[in-house]
């Protein structure tokens, strides 16, 4: 008997008492391991991530996190080979397994990047300006978002053991959520196996990270408020979990991915001889292919214009033709078996459904030619094309989760949007034109329908991931029979985890609460300049307020003669004169920046390393010939780099003139050194 599978809770290594269930090797029908859950605490596990894990990660930065992920993708690398051994008993071939394994660590990597890119080396994130509440500008507002005391559970399909973990993983842990994995049970022995990995390395605090292979029973009802639930699978499971109790009444949110009846649509100006055709039809073929269409977002639905319904069956059909089905090891082979027999019974069992209105016009449901493979043993089976008429209502509703697609044509695009909306939610679609008009009338037709759009032609072709791949920096989900739900989406995916609110109180405790400077709040005027200062010396609200220096027409007509800039404003007196917001000639916004800078550098050499950019800049008052400007420079937001000898300074700058108006304002934004010298 194969070993038993072992589930990782409260900080040790569980391995159920009882024989379990065996897990078949999708392409020879060998054991690899069973699979239990009989006997775990979940009280206790649920209790250690609660207690252990969650306050683990929220005591670490978001930079601080970001490295952590960072450095357990890499230690994932050094195990790829062991992955993708492990990964090809599911039936996945090499290309399969770099989608997974590959796709899944790099998941991870862009999401320790963009954390450290984008999120502040603290433990809240700011969610836009602070408002003024009272017109004194003593009473202020700012959205934050912070971490729950809460776990992230999820409950994962079969098809991405790696990827569909990690995908998930990264963002809760961003967020500062510990995380449970409860893996699909068919190929829980890869998800098992990359989890030993990484508590190996112990890179991820304590209680971080557990997992539950076997049943979920009764875990459910160990989560409260604070927790949510991130689910992939089947939209009847969707459904049921949508009716616990937990969900309904206890506050736990729930994620869903489910079934999704995804489309291509090749563009009505598309014809045979354009590059748009073919890759119309390569791309059908990799979504029916890849880990055998056993894909979320695989294409189920082919809508082509009627007149090109026969070419495209050709075409496609052709194409399958040279399709090697076999053992996922083996030269040559480009699909493997499905998951299991069982799936394989399911997915016949949908083909027989679709049939009910469609025509087989590619490949047998029953008869395969298998390379280095059984077809009896092993889950083979052939990829699938059927054709169907516009009024067909079965491939609309029924999912078969194999290489299984249907062709559909349509008369004009108004028809072809219907169609793909027939769907009800789906979580990828595709349209293939080289027309502008075209890409643009389908898409905003398709996007109320679909989490996420490809628009392919010649000139994206090149460089585009595909019709199936999602990508961290996009949202994954889907609307309606999709589950309604988002992941991913770079940042938005982290923040999705967290509590989004409003703080009210004076500027002074907003900026004690937030740890950025507030408009309104203490500005401390210190006899060190600003910039003398390293990250270590810096506090915020240090600031400097220069002297004030006179724009004359001297310097509004030097810089239009400089810059080249000689816009009517600042040039032509009696046009300027004319103009209703200005009445004369006033100075270049840029000019403004430009001497306000003049008033606030230090220019000798010191901590301030670079100025790397300006943000959110605002001319607010018009500077005529005369007048006076000074400028107040504030320390607004601090954030050391855990991975330099240097952070970054956000600094706020006020320009006034004489009589205490704005002038101009905007964040400045530099690298200074922690230490100096």
């Amino acid at each position: 008997m194969s070993e038993l599978l072992q589930s990782y809770t409260s900080g040790s290594w569980f391995r159920a008492p009882d024989a379990g269930m065996p897990l078949l090797d999708a392409a020879t029908g060998e054991e690899v391991a069973r699979i239990s859950s009989t006997g775990i605490d979940l009280s206790a596990m649920t209790d250690w991530a609660r207690n252990v894990g969650g306050p683990a990660l929220r005591a670490m930065t978001f930079h601080e996190r970001a490295a952590a992920l960072k450095a357990m993708a890499k230690e994932l690398l050094t195990h790829k080979d062991e992955f993708y051994a492990m990964s090809a008993r599911t039936g996945a071939t090499a290309r399969d397994s770099a989608v997974d394994i590959d796709g899944g660590i790099g998941t991870v990597f862009s999401y320790a990047s963009k954390a450290a890119r984008e999120l502040p080396n603290d433990t809240l994130v700011l969610d836009g300006a602070s408002e003024q509440l009272g017109r004194g500008g003593t009473f202020r507002g700012q959205h934050v978002y912070t971490s729950r005391p809460g776990i992230s559970v999820q409950i994962n399909a079969f098809n991405f053991p790696v990827w569909g973990m990690l995908e998930k993983l990264a963002p809760a842990f961003l967020a500062g959520l510990p995380t449970i994995v409860k893996p699909g049970s068919q190929t829980a022995y890869l998800t098992e196996l990359v989890v030993r990995r990484i508590i190996e390395s112990k890179l991820l605090p304590e209680g971080s990270l557990q997992l539950l292979c076997g049943s979920p029973a009764g875990l459910l009802e160990e989560l409260t408020v604070q927790d949510s639930v991130a689910f992939t699978g089947s939209a009847a499971t969707g459904a049921r979990l949508r009716q616990h109790p937990s969900i309904l009444h206890g506050g736990v949110e729930l994620g869903i991915e489910a079934d999704s009846l995804n489309c291509s649509i090749l563009g009505t100006d598309v014809t045979l001889d354009d590059p748009e055709f073919d890759l119309f039809v390569k791309g059908v073929v990799t979504e029916m292919t890849v880990k055998a269409g056993q894909k979320c977002t695989a294409i189920r639905r082919v809508i082509v214009p009627e007149p090109m319904v026969g070419p495209v069956i050709d075409a496609v059909s052709a194409r399958l033709a040279t399709v090697r089905v076999g053992n996922p090891l083996s030269d040559g082979v480009r699909m493997g078996p499905l998951a299991s027999l069982d799936q394989r019974e399911d997915v016949r069992k949908a083909v027989q459904t679709l049939r009910a209105s469609a025509t087989l016009v590619f490949g047998d449901p029953d008869v395969v030619d298998v390379v280095d493979g059984d077809a009896e043993t092993g889950a083979f089976m052939s990829p699938i094309l059927l054709h169907a008429s516009r009024g067909a209502v079965e491939p609309h509703e029924i999912e078969a989760f194999g290489p299984v697609a249907t062709v559909l044509g349509y008369n004009g695009v108004d028809e072809a949007i219907a169609l793909a909306a027939r769907g009800s939610g789906s979580l990828a679609g595709s349209l293939v034109t080289n027309d502008a008009t075209v890409a643009r009338e389908v898409t905003l037709g398709l996007a109320p329908w679909h989490g996420r759009i490809l628009v392919l032609n010649r000139d994206d072709a090149g460089e585009s991931t595909g019709h199936g791949s999602p990508l961290p920096v996009l949202v994954h989900g889907g609307p309606g029979r999709a589950g309604g739900g988002e992941e991913l989406g770079g940042i938005r995916g982290v923040l999705h985890h967290m509590q989004r609110s409003a703080i009210q109180a004076s500027p002074d405790m907003l900026t004690a609460i937030t740890g950025r400077w507030t408009t309104g709040s203490h500005r401390n005027e210190t006899a060190v300049h600003p910039f003398r200062k390293s990250l270590a010396e810096l506090a915020i609200g240090d600031t400097i307020r220069s002297a004030p220096r006179t724009v004359s027409l001297a310097d509004i007509e030097h810089f239009a003669d400089f810059t080249g800039d000689t816009f009517y404003a600042h040039t032509d007196e009696a046009a300027a004169t004319k103009n209703p917001l200005f009445g004369g000639i006033v100075a270049h916004g840029y000019l403004v920046v430009s001497l306000a800078a003049g008033l606030f550098v230090e220019p000798n050499p010191g901590p301030v390393l670079a100025n790397f950019g300006v943000d959110h800049l605002r001319f607010l008052t018009p500077v005529r010939a005369g007048d006076d400007i000074a400028v107040a420079l504030t320390v607004k937001q601090i954030t050391p780099r855990t991975s330099a000898e240097y952070g970054e300074v956000r600094w706020d700058a006020l320009v006034t003139n004489a009589a205490g108006e704005a002038v101009a304002t905007y964040d400045v934004l530099t690298l200074v050194a922690k230490t100096w010298p």
